[in-house]
């Protein structure tokens, strides 16, 4: 199983009503869980063994499923993730947010924070801007190049 598949697996266990999963195939082991007391996404769990297992079941093919549970690409101008990680919009739980929709911005401020290996790596503007919408919710996990925020520029 290849990581886009995973990846694909992950987006539609996170629309469904399912609370667990769990897949073994070859040698690799998937356990999904999502539920009360938990973050909103998916937990993901992945373990190989060194002994080759029975699969229980083979995957389905969940490209055109996952195609249509896709969201739209944001239109306009966007401020993209540099980096895998967390994305905080306040520096702190208790602290206000860096930035709201409809505030302008200036090169170089501070838009939010990404966790990427227990270091905390500001996002700043790339240019002056209007914030349109913040696109991940606080605490939420980013990918490499997804889009951050919507901006216009100013």
């Amino acid at each position: 199983m290849d990581f886009k598949d995973i990846k694909e697996l992950i987006k539609i266990f996170d629309a469904s009503t399912l609370n667990r999963l769990s897949i073994t195939q070859d040698t690799t082991k998937i356990k999904l869980e999502k539920g009360a007391g938990r973050e909103s996404a998916p937990t993901l769990v992945a373990q190989t063994t060194s002994a080759p297992t029975q699969a229980t079941q083979s995957l389905p093919q969940v490209a055109p499923v996952a195609s249509a549970l896709a969201p739209a690409a944001p239109s306009g101008d966007t401020i993209n993730s540099p980096m895998v990680g967390t994305f905080y919009r306040c520096p702190s739980p208790n602290a206000p947010a860096y930035v709201n929709v409809g505030d302008k911005v200036k090169k170089g401020q501070t838009l939010g924070i990404i966790e990427a290996m227990k270091i905390m790596n500001e996002i700043e503007a790339e240019f002056d801007c209007k914030i349109v919408e913040i696109i991940p919710n606080d605490a939420q996990p980013v990918e490499y190049n997804s889009p951050l925020f919507v901006v216009e520029r100013l």
